[in-house]
Formats: structure tokens, C-alpha cells, sequence
């Protein structure tokens, strides 16, 4: 099985909460295709804008709001609210379940993205790369 590379664009709020250990689930209403050892590109939106680190997926859990909050509530980096008012009206959640989340030495900004990768746009939520596309912008 081939390996998927996501570029995800996370809140500032969340991402530093990743980067720092306090956020050990990233949380999605659309399930993402992504399998164990898949690796995710942190793309930290507004006012931030810069790639700013990794992470690899540990496993992807799928379940109702309510069964997914008893299985991340002490990893989900956010409230019982936050969550309660996420998932409103979303019949399924999933949590990203992530480790060896590492930040770049050197984030690279919307501005040098746009640079190395012609007609760059951040993804509204999440985007899978071509390894053409990860060449491009990898700082690997």
C-alpha cells in the first residue's frame, strides 16, 4: 500500500496545541484516506499562513459525536462545547490520531509556498499531494 501525504490546514489555536503535545487527535466531519504511517503536512492558517511542521497518523477513528468524544475527549485539544458545537449536525465524526508531531526549524510561509509551488493555494481543509507536489515544497 502506497503511503498518502495530506497537507491539512489547522487554526493557529490547534496546530500550537499539537506542536506543544496538549492535541493528540485532530478532528474532522469528512473522513480523510488515510491509513497508519500516512504523513500530514501542517499548513497553520490565517493570520499565521506557513507550513509550520508534521505529523505521522497513528490511526483514524470513526464513530458518532457522542462515541467519538468518550474515545478523544482527553486528546481532542478543545472543549465538550467546542466539540458539542462542531459536530452539530454531523451524524459521524472522525479523529485523527497522531504522533511524532515535529515543527520545522524553518516554517515556510504562504509567501515562499506560492514561490516553490506556481498557483499554490492553501487548502480550505485538506488536500492530498502528488509526490511532484511534496517535491516541490518539502522541506525533507
Amino acid at each position: 500500500m502506497q503511503n498518502n501525504t495530506l497537507l491539512l490546514s489547522i487554526r493557529p489555536e490547534y496546530a500550537a496545541k499539537i506542536f506543544n503535545g496538549q492535541k493528540g487527535v485532530e478532528l474532522r466531519k469528512v473522513k480523510p484516506n488515510l491509513h497508519p504511517g500516512d504523513v500530514v503536512l501542517v499548513y497553520v492558517s490565517s493570520p499565521i499562513k506557513e507550513l509550520q511542521g508534521t505529523f505521522v497518523v497513528e490511526k483514524i477513528i470513526e464513530a458518532a459525536p457522542e462515541e467519538l468524544w468518550e474515545k478523544v475527549r482527553h486528546n481532542a485539544g478543545i472543549s465538550r462545547q467546542e466539540f458539542d458545537s462542531y459536530y452539530a449536525t454531523s451524524p459521524k465524526g472522525y479523529g485523527i490520531v497522531l504522533k511524532t508531531p515535529l515543527t520545522l526549524s524553518n516554517p515556510i510561509s504562504l509567501t515562499e509556498l506560492k514561490k516553490l509551488w506556481q498557483n499554490f493555494h492553501p487548502p480550505q481543509s485538506y488536500r492530498y499531494l502528488t509526490n511532484f507536489e511534496l517535491a516541490l515544497i518539502s522541506p525533507f
